[in-house]
């Protein structure tokens, strides 16, 4: 017994919402990402309204964030390197701030793992992203 098809649909929509918002605030705050809130958002309007899809692969901002995630050619390495650097700014400030020991070594581990994966990642050159 689920929830009927026009409820799903309601519950992605707010998702989605709720995920851009946050996506948005992570822009300004260090602590919440944007590209995993911007990823979700994009998942949950392709799932239930495709005026909302269509607006954010468009977004002149947001869409480059998803058409990077969906396209095979990975992303630019200047990119990926940029977000390794804000990431690690980012956590230092945190970890700064927070002072407790437990925090730092959460912190730690999660920005080695974030690290390790964007390292992982294919990576296209900067020559691609001019023809775009």
């Amino acid at each position: 017994m689920g929830l009927p098809m026009q409820g799903k649909r309601i519950l992605y929509l707010l998702l989605g919402w709720f995920s851009l918002i946050s996506g948005i605030i992570g822009i300004f705050l260090p602590l919440l990402p944007t590209t995993p809130f911007v990823l979700l958002a994009a998942w949950c309007f392709s799932k239930s309204s495709k005026r909302f899809h269509t607006w954010l692969l468009n977004h002149k901002f947001f869409g480059p964030i998803v058409h990077d995630w969906q396209s095979s050619d990975g992303i630019p390495r200047r990119a990926r390197n940029r977000a390794i650097l804000f990431m690690w700014i980012g956590m230092t400030i945190s970890m700064f701030v927070v002072s407790r020991f437990w925090a730092t070594i959460g912190l730690l581990i999660i920005g080695l793992c974030v690290m390790t994966y964007l390292l992982r990642m294919p990576v296209r050159s900067e020559d691609n992203d001019k023809t775009r």
